[in-house]
């Protein structure tokens, strides 16, 4: 978020999520939480606040494109491999590996609880403990978080494809999970 904001406007969001603490001390690029998911649904809602609800998703959804890139350059070495192999897979099976290994990070490093499903033409990432949402009540959807970085880990994986993801339940507005949908063929 500080990239996508800079850093007085994510201060000011910090500030009015009540997060004060982190204004220059961010947690450390590890796979420990560094952030409580009432912390996490503060922070969503601050950025909604400021930036209206539209500009404040679109916000934080290139922030889940940032996540991603930074994400991705913990991991060193193995992605080097792991490109190369990919290349030799047909992006169908990419994007479905993508989703499998984005899930599986997400349940092991995270109170989250993500699962998989599809149909004829999408896949649904299904978050039924969602940290983005975390104690907001809203008339939409709220995770756009998720969906950038769905979106720049599935650009990554199928070598700069874009694909349909958008987010159609949320815990926000009452539902019993998030729930994420990702198009099978890619738009470009």
């Amino acid at each position: 978020m500080h990239e996508v904001m800079g850093q007085n406007g994510f201060h000011a969001v910090l500030n009015i999520a009540r997060l004060p603490y982190l204004v220059d001390s961010y947690p450390p690029p590890d796979f420990e939480p560094g952030l409580r998911f009432d912390e996490v649904g503060r922070l969503m809602e601050a950025v909604e606040g400021i930036y209206g609800v539209r500009g404040g998703r679109r916000l934080i959804k290139q922030s889940g494109h940032y996540c991603f890139k930074y994400g991705i350059e913990g991991f060193g070495g193995v992605i080097g491999f792991a490109d190369f192999a990919l290349r030799l897979i047909p992006v169908s099976l990419r994007v479905r590996i993508g989703l499998e290994v984005l899930a599986e990070i997400f349940n092991r490093y995270s109170d989250q609880f993500i699962t998989l499903g599809e149909n004829e033409d999408w896949y649904f990432f299904m978050m039924k403990q969602c940290g983005l949402c975390w104690g907001r009540q809203t008339e939409g959807v709220a995770c756009a978080l998720a969906e950038g970085l769905l979106e720049e880990t599935l650009y990554w994986i199928t070598r700069g494809r874009r694909f349909a993801v958008e987010e159609f339940i949320c815990l926000a507005t009452g539902q019993a999970m998030c729930a994420i949908q990702v198009g099978k063929t890619p738009l470009n």
